[in-house]
């Protein structure tokens, strides 16, 4: 018996859609024209696209790039810019969350969707005139955002209503989410979009949650744009539809895309001087040699830096490893003491039993590797026969013993080695790694939990200052800012010199205004290449590039004082969100908004003396889950 032929019925066509490939083989083109269709297929509408050259009515693929001969998927690599071992992500599979994915599969570039298996869309436009669509299915499978070159989202969109139902998100207005006409989830009213508070569940993780894996995986074929916090699509929705003020008419070919709006209104941004380095010590020590302000000194820290002569000294006190003038000789002998002893507990390790422990070949052999790349352009650490090799090499291998859990991951010997070179002490700077490590362990950890975390707040945070850049990243398949990894990984330790890392950290550890300032550093770049990005039409390739080598050309007092200008700009928004406030760990008080504009301190000396205040604890650490650490003390 014959099988019935599938029958299909062309409802809608559109040319001139593109699909951006990023493909980094030479012989294949990045930017793909093609055709959006809906298409009934045996009463199924399903929306297509295709590129131009492929038969009209073949039924596309997913974008997927495959293997030659072969017939798995080739998951994109993600390149971090640096050396291959150390990419702490590499390529992971994508797992299905679906026995029969929706999408169909039979071409190269395109794809094939039932409009009932589609979960959302975003629409948006920036600057250049250039519209673009998002799409991602009910399973969480992002599509490759669709450039509409020649027009014609709204007339898409509109037959699309035909079959679905399109309500905005109460989120972001630019995000919609897809209901079949007869979902009983239309029927509450509008009121109850707003019905959720603070301790509901976070709708982010538990929205990226699964889709992570292709996240970190395949970086070019993922966008950020579903990271806002979306309902769940059993979640009550309003009953407000696309023929709304949000599809507002106007003479542009494409309306609606400029009139929608998102997000808070943020007021102008302040301008921010830096201030003068701490160069007086010994006035903030009592006659026992203990501090006598904390905060106070961190507050100068924060706003100038320390000058290099005191590094040493006020380094030790910032990473929790600062005994008193009275105390000092008994602690620091307990101190060296369980130093050397835990290093003896290598040393003695005999190459037999070295033979049986692969864990401990294994972080030797990391560590010996790391050391001899690690900062070998700064006199301390060049030659082959220095000694500061040598000491790197110890002080790292006996961390190994003091934290087994954890070990030797690469990019350590980053963390270790401007601390060995300040202190010019092996024990002192054992010690002062430890305090630094209890502050971004968690960036080694092996699940990378605090990574992704740490990704997904700076995009939350660089989505409130800029949409115009997020949009822009996004059609570039770059909204998961994985070029920010390294950044975030070792605290810029490779993109600024050797000198201003020795100023920055020093302004990082005092954990002020909050301990997310290195997220608002990174903003601080990201905003300042804007023009350059968006001017110059980069892709993903060149994004990727173009980032990478900004290595030793930022100016890090501009930075700085940018990233304390964008705090400040996002602190004083009264309509900032829930999601954005954690991030910042503001817990504004009531009298905030009181505080007279007209006294002498400025804005950031305010907010720094809120932070005071209520103690270093209120900033939220990186990952919720993770213990915070008490601020260091003198005793």
């Amino acid at each position: 018996m014959e099988a019935k032929p599938e029958s299909h019925k062309l409802i809608f066509e559109k040319e001139g859609v593109y699909l951006h490939t990023n493909a980094k083989r030479s012989n294949q083109d990045t930017t793909i024209p093609g055709f959006i269709r809906i298409v009934e297929r045996d009463g199924e509408p399903a929306l297509e696209w295709s590129p131009v050259e492929e038969d009209v009515r073949n039924a596309p693929a997913v974008f997927y790039a495959k293997k030659d001969g072969e017939e798995g998927e080739e998951e994109t690599k993600f390149d971090p810019g640096y050396e291959p071992d150390w990419a702490v992500i590499s390529t992971v599979k994508q797992e299905r969350r679906q026995e029969h994915p929706p999408v169909r599969e039979t071409g190269q570039w395109g794809f094939s969707l039932p409009l009932s298996e589609l979960y959302s869309l975003r629409r948006a436009r920036f600057s250049l005139g250039r519209n673009f669509l998002v799409m991602t299915t009910r399973g969480g499978d992002p599509l490759p955002p669709l450039h509409f070159h020649r027009g014609g989202t709204r007339e898409l969109l509109k037959a699309m209503q035909r079959y679905i139902r399109l309500a905005p998100s109460p989120m972001d207005g630019r995000l919609f989410l897809a209901y079949p006409h007869d979902s009983g989830a239309l029927s509450q009213s509008f009121d109850e979009l707003h019905l959720f508070d603070d301790t509901s569940a976070d709708l982010v993780s538990r929205f990226i949650q699964d889709p992570y894996a292709t996240t970190f995986g395949g970086f070019s074929k993922v966008t950020n744009f579903f990271r806002g916090a979306l309902r769940h699509p059993e979640s009550p929705l309003g009953n407000r539809s696309p023929q709304d003020a949000h599809f507002p008419h106007s003479a542009d070919e494409e309306p609606g895309f400029e009139l929608i709006t998102c997000g808070a209104e943020l007021g102008p941004r302040p301008e921010v001087k830096r201030g003068k380095p701490l160069d007086n010590w010994d006035q903030f020590l009592d006659p026992e040699g203990r501090v006598t302000d904390p905060q106070k000194v961190k507050k100068l820290v924060f706003r100038g830096g320390i000058v290099p002569s005191l590094r040493k000294e006020v380094w030790k006190f910032l990473l929790g490893f600062y005994p008193t003038a009275k105390e000092r000789e008994d602690i620091l002998r307990v101190k060296t003491d369980e130093y050397f002893r835990m290093k003896v507990q290598w040393k003695s390790v005999s190459e037999e039993q070295e033979m049986r422990n692969s864990l401990f070949r294994g972080n030797r052999s990391l560590i010996e590797r790391d050391v001899n790349r690690t900062d070998r352009h700064n006199s301390f650490f060049s030659g082959n026969e220095n000694p500061g090799l040598a000491l790197l090499q110890d002080v790292l291998m006996t961390y190994c013993m003091y934290n087994f859990d954890l070990g030797y991951v690469q990019g350590m010997s980053d963390l270790l080695s401007p601390l060995l070179f300040v202190t010019q002490n092996e024990v002192e700077s054992f010690w002062c790694l430890t305090g630094f490590m209890d502050l971004v362990h968690q960036n080694f950890e092996e699940s990378q939990e605090a990574m992704k975390q740490q990704l997904l707040q700076l995009s939350l945070l660089l989505r409130a200052l800029d949409p115009e850049l997020c949009d822009y990243l996004d059609s570039q398949d770059s909204g998961s800012l994985c070029f920010c990894f390294r950044w975030l990984l070792i605290w810029f330790k490779r993109e600024f010199s050797f000198e201003d890392i020795l100023s920055l950290w020093e302004v990082l550890w005092t954990r002020l205004p909050c301990e997310n300032f290195h997220l608002l550093m990174a903003c601080s770049i990201l905003e300042s290449q804007k023009g350059e990005l968006i001017g110059s039409n980069h892709d993903f390739n060149s994004i990727l590039k173009h980032i990478n080598e900004l290595t030793m050309k930022l100016d890090l007092q501009s930075i700085l004082c940018g990233a304390e200008a964008i705090y400040l700009q996002l602190t004083n928004c009264k309509e900032l969100s829930v999601k954005v406030q954690e991030v910042l760990g503001l817990r504004v008080p009531s009298s905030f908004s009181e505080e007279s504009p007209n006294s002498e301190p400025t804005e950031t000396d305010t907010l720094l003396a809120q932070s005071e205040a209520r103690g270093a604890s209120s900033c939220q650490p990186f990952n919720g889950r993770t213990p915070q650490r008490t601020p260091p003390t003198c005793p």
